[in-house]
């Protein structure tokens, strides 16, 4: 006879991270929780603490980094992001231009091959303007394929690609650096830059406040364009002032960018990914998020949100792209 007070059998064990939850969900509830609060949600448990220090706790949203599982490596790549997909387009393989695309869905960590383009490109210019892609250079016009494909867009909903017509004088090989800003692409080139109304269907040529002031990897926030100068300081240009401006407020909380920082919109915030400490074969990806806005008297100001540690890599790794995702 049994007492009716007692069990003979246990409850299923609980998840060490949250109660009645997987382990491999709950890291995504907690991977969500944005990085300021992390000292917090540290003092929960010491399973909570290994998982904050651990790089696979990085917020999906703020990583995009993407396991280089392609089958094909590539240098000179240009990776636009639309919604939860980033998108690897062309690069050389074998020191050839390509025209191949790799895609890789952030939601199950999974790469496929998109539509090839008309022409292969290496370091093209790229940007996403209305949900379509516009890519334009990384190739030569040395014949009639390339001459009229020199710029192309993509719907990612038919998944087919189309000409862009551009002018003869606009079209330069080599692109550096591209940005999305109000509805129309900005490219910087070998010569000066070129700015492409995707609505309008015109094209032009970017200022030289612009083209001076542009250096290396940038990104877009409220209309403002951001990147850091040659002093490693942050700066911001409006476009309709046609001037460049410090971003003020920043500069007690962020080191000086000289080299292998990037930057990206992300929710409205500018994210600055960049590499920190070396460590015998290791370095340490750090990452700040910063609230910016335009001041009344017509100057740029910020304030660092967080900034921490984000992930370790081999110490030969470096930061080429940074792309936001949506989950």
């Amino acid at each position: 006879m049994t007492d009716q007070n007692s069990t003979t059998t246990s409850d299923p064990p609980s998840s060490v991270l949250l109660p009645n939850l997987p382990d491999h969900v709950a890291l995504q509830c907690i991977a969500r929780v944005p990085c300021s609060h992390h000292p917090s949600l540290s003092l929960v448990s010491q399973s909570w603490r290994s998982t904050l220090k651990s790089p696979t706790s990085t917020p999906p949203e703020r990583s995009s980094a993407a396991p280089n599982t392609c089958s094909t490596s590539t240098s000179g790549s240009v990776p636009p992001s639309i919604g939860s997909k980033i998108y690897v387009i062309g690069g050389a393989v074998n020191e050839n231009p390509s025209n191949g695309i790799w895609v890789f869905d952030c939601r199950f960590n999974k790469w496929e091959m998109g539509p090839n383009m008309r022409v292969g490109r290496e370091f093209a210019a790229a940007g996403v303007v209305n949900g379509k892609i516009y890519v334009m250079g990384g190739c030569l016009v040395d014949n009639w394929a390339r001459s009229m494909n020199w710029a192309e867009i993509f719907d990612p909903v038919s998944g087919s690609w189309a000409a862009v017509p551009s002018p003869i004088e606009v079209r330069d090989k080599w692109m550096h650096a591209s940005a999305v800003i109000c509805g129309k692409m900005y490219a910087l080139a070998d010569r000066g830059g070129v700015v492409y109304d995707a609505v309008a269907g015109e094209w032009g040529e970017v200022s030289t406040g612009m083209d001076m002031g542009w250096r290396g990897r940038a990104a877009v926030v409220d209309g403002v364009l951001y990147c850091y100068d040659y002093l490693g300081k942050i700066r911001g240009y409006d476009v309709e002032e046609d001037e460049w401006k410090e971003l003020k407020g920043v500069e007690k909380g962020l080191p000086k960018f000289l080299c292998g920082a990037t930057m990206v919109n992300m929710g409205g915030k500018l994210c600055v990914v960049w590499e920190g400490k070396k460590s015998g074969k290791e370095v340490e990806i750090m990452c700040a998020e910063i609230e910016v806005q335009k001041e009344q008297c017509r100057g740029l100001s910020g304030s660092v949100v967080w900034s921490a540690m984000i992930l370790v890599v081999p110490i030969r790794s470096s930061i080429v792209h940074c792309a936001a995702v949506g989950l």
